[in-house]
């Protein structure tokens, strides 16, 4: 039963809820449907038929547009222009939403044909097929993270329809194989890892303190899951985020308590480790993770994180050497220590050594560029690395990276009004020059 949303004005901002039933595989138009959630976001007290839409892609893969105030941040400035459209991603938030409850009624190889539907070429249609229904000539596109991925296939499959594009740590590779992604990304890791430890030399002790307790001892979070060494190094991943080392800190300082003369690991802290885990609200972030980097035929990515870990093996922990974190990474042991994981273990196996994936981007396409792209790259990104963004953009003409180290992967969500900002001005320069009629 589809629950029923409704629209409503918050400080000046309505919001409306939009419902759109497309198909699961769009070479089947006529098969499957699935429902797709948006919420469209717009000046109560305006003439907004006057202005663009702009569509928002959410990192991921695997998270829903934010459910946020659109009185600060990126929406502010945004709305200043545009009306935004807030897309959830098939299989997140309110589109057809994919989780171990509404994947148990299917075994696992209907698991892994569904699941194979929801990559970016076909997030990109569900948005291109929105724009033909409501009759839009164009609109702009945001994409942040992954999201930018979503923006080049964007480019890639229906460039006429875009009226502009703005990318915020998410250039990805269209040349790379997910085994050189993480090459980089290893390497982006282990350079985090150490500006961590050298400003929190202490901190070191604290963790390896934590690794030996949970090898020698039975640890269970809240859900009753066997909490594991590898678990804990993946709280990494907030080094790719701003001021997220001091907060990790502080989780460290409060790992333990003393019961009875004993040392032992805090509720407390055992729920922060729980609350970590996206992966188990959000299994596509798993799932089909490595599957972004997958193009075309004879391209499965063979589990390629794990892989490429046996060639840095200082981020296999052992008691009595460093400890290091590791970061966004997917792993097959997930799917054997993680509770909501359990149950998609053989599909995701099938989805590891899958090779007839559909190509993501056209190089043809993008060399020939006339879309204004202006992009926010970061240049200490963990996630996206810098070297493999400044490949892609090399072969885009009308594409132009503000290059930076002021911020680091949620640039955006750090300061969204400011980056927006400059990417706009950057865009309608560009716009000028290319002689384009130049946003209101």
């Amino acid at each position: 039963m589809t629950q029923m949303t409704q629209s409503f004005v918050d400080t000046g901002v309505r919001y409306t809820p939009h419902r759109f039933t497309l198909p699961l595989d769009y070479t089947q138009p006529q098969g499957t449907q699935i429902e797709v959630f948006a919420r469209s976001v717009e000046v109560a007290a305006s003439n907004n038929e006057s202005k663009p839409w702009l569509v928002y892609f959410q990192g991921g893969p695997g998270f829903p547009s934010p459910r946020a105030s659109a009185n600060s941040g990126w929406m502010k400035r945004a709305l200043k222009q545009f009306r935004v459209l807030l897309l959830d991603q098939r299989g997140t938030g309110q589109s057809s939403p994919i989780t171990h409850q509404t994947l148990s009624v299917m075994n696992s190889e209907q698991q892994a044909e569904y699941l194979s539907h929801f990559r970016a070429d076909n997030i990109v249609r569900d948005a291109e097929s929105i724009r033909q229904q409501w009759g839009v000539d164009k609109w702009a596109i945001i994409g942040q993270s992954f999201g930018g991925f979503c923006s080049l296939t964007y480019l890639s499959l229906f460039p006429q329809s875009l009226l502009r594009s703005y990318i915020t740590g998410g250039v990805p590779s269209i040349f790379r194989k997910a085994d050189d992604v993480y090459l980089a990304t290893y390497k982006n890791t282990r350079k985090k890892n150490q500006a961590f430890f050298h400003q929190f030399p202490q901190a070191q002790q604290m963790c390896c303190d934590i690794a030996d307790y949970l090898q020698d001892n039975d640890v269970r979070l809240p859900n009753g899951q066997r909490f594991t060494v590898e678990q804990f190094q993946q709280i990494g991943i907030h080094f790719g985020m701003s001021d997220s080392f001091l907060a990790t800190y502080f989780t460290l300082e409060n790992a333990f308590v003393e019961v009875n003369g004993r040392r032992e690991l805090r509720y407390e802290f055992l729920n922060a480790m729980l609350m970590d885990q996206a992966y188990q609200t959000n299994p596509i972030y798993a799932i089909l993770h490595e599957s972004i980097y997958c193009q075309g035929h004879n391209d499965a990515s063979r589990w390629a994180a794990h892989r490429i870990r046996e060639r840095y093996t200082e981020f296999n922990y052992e008691s009595g050497k460093p400890f290091l974190f590791t970061g966004e990474m997917v792993y097959p042991w997930m799917f054997d220590q993680m509770e909501c994981l359990k149950p998609l273990r053989q599909a995701a196996e099938l989805l590891a050594n899958k090779e007839d994936w559909t190509p993501l981007y056209s190089e043809q396409v993008l060399a020939k560029n006339t879309v204004p792209v202006n992009c926010a790259v970061y240049a200490d990104d963990m996630f996206v690395d810098f070297d493999l963004s400044r490949e892609t953009l090399a072969i885009m003409p009308n594409a132009k990276a503000w290059i930076t180290n002021e911020y680091e992967h949620n640039g955006l969500r750090a300061d969204g009004e400011h980056i927006l900002d400059r990417l706009i001005t950057m865009g309608e320069q560009t716009a000028a020059e290319l002689g384009l009629e130049l946003l209101s």
